[in-house]
């Protein structure tokens, strides 16, 4: 092979085990999340990052001596399990199967974008010996994966250790991390609030090509080793053409031109699931009384008018229910509670191909159609 198609084919096999090893990790993880469980984009070479966040990191202002553990989280942000050990000794680079060099962008990038500020003018990176700035909820969750993903690698230099550590030097790494929060910019400040000319997020995106177009770890191999994560449908929109040799870590192709993001070097990651999964469920397949079920938007653009079709064809035949719905009136815990009862859950495309149904049904042990 080329010596450029072996370049474009390693991060690329990498970060498609990572996010293959996150499915099961949030089947593993029930209604609890770890730091790594939305996580999943990033590095390269057969590694799955997603086995296992831990520790806290050796930020750019934290010495070697000086790391701290992070347990695991719990759905409130808070340490797991307090009585970890924080003595563990620290991971060894040299015997990772992925090696990932995380840029120590300034904070506007990242938990900037969650209202933290750094206690001083040096400081990048969150104290990870206290609970981090929390990520947003509701349908935020859903395209979380930036977030989790980059507190794994801030806390992969400490044990227990995980298949990807990050490293200092970017000459030692497989990957080179990008972490900008793409999905959390683009809810929260894709359109200009006055008075502002240009919205924050057009500005970040605009900014961001400029960081790593002068950056010497993009020009070694023109961004084809950078793992990008922009996982909600319209994050990113700004950046892709100029930012597209990288790996982009996506929810699917739908808006996307094949020349900017396909198979050939991207990854489709799951989203977060928003059901919630039931504990100690014992109930078979028989006995759950729907054999259909769908609750959520019904009229939609493009490819998803077929969500109108198949409403007028289904919404009077027996054992079938399908019905309009949102994330308002507890829409989350209806549409878990009914796709508990039901023997196979639709997952219909709206305005874009995929959606987060496909992972609460598999949460749920559902059959998926």
């Amino acid at each position: 092979m080329a010596p450029r198609g072996r370049t474009l084919l390693l991060p690329l096999a990498a970060a498609t085990v990572l996010v293959a090893s996150t499915i099961f990790l949030f089947a593993a993880a029930g209604a609890r999340w770890r730091p790594a469980d939305t996580g999943l984009p990033v590095p390269p070479h057969a590694f799955s990052a997603a086995a296992v966040p831990v520790t806290a990191t050796a930020s750019s202002n934290t010495t070697t001596g000086g790391r701290k553990e992070l347990s695991f989280l719990d759905e409130n942000g808070r340490p797991d399990d307090p009585g970890s050990s924080s003595g563990a000794a620290g991971c060894d680079p040299p015997g990772a199967a992925v090696r990932v060099f995380m840029y120590d962008m300034p904070p506007e990038f990242h938990f900037g974008l969650l209202g933290w500020s750094p206690p001083s003018p040096d400081s990048v990176w969150p104290d990870l010996s206290t609970p981090p700035p929390r990520y947003p909820g509701g349908l935020n969750q859903q395209h979380s994966v930036e977030y989790w993903l980059t507190l794994d690698l801030l806390s992969s230099s400490s044990a227990p250790c995980g298949p990807a550590v990050r490293v200092a030097d970017s000459r030692d790494a497989d990957l080179v991390f990008v972490p900008f929060f793409a999905s959390l910019s683009y809810n929260r400040h894709s359109r200009p609030v006055p008075p502002e000319k240009v919205a924050r997020d057009k500005a970040l995106q605009e900014k961001l090509v400029r960081y790593l177009s002068a950056r010497p770890e993009w020009k070694r191999y023109g961004g084809a080793d950078h793992v990008i994560v922009a996982h909600h449908p319209n994050s990113l929109l700004h950046a892709r053409g100029p930012l597209s040799p990288a790996v982009f870590v996506l929810s699917d192709f739908g808006r996307y031109h094949p020349r900017v993001a396909s198979l050939e070097k991207d990854v489709i990651a799951p989203y977060k699931h928003m059901a919630k999964t039931f504990v100690n469920d014992s109930a078979g397949f028989d006995d759950r009384p729907t054999l259909l079920y769908f609750r959520g938007a019904i009229y939609r653009k493009e490819g998803g008018s077929i969500r109108q079709e198949l409403y007028y064809m289904l919404k009077d035949e027996k054992d079938v229910y399908f019905s309009f719905g949102s994330v308002q009136d507890h829409g989350a815990s209806k549409a878990s509670q009914g796709m508990h009862s039901s023997k196979f859950c639709l997952n219909i495309a709206g305005d874009t191909p995929s959606s987060n149904r496909l992972f609460d049904a598999i949460m749920l042990l559902k059959r998926v159609s």
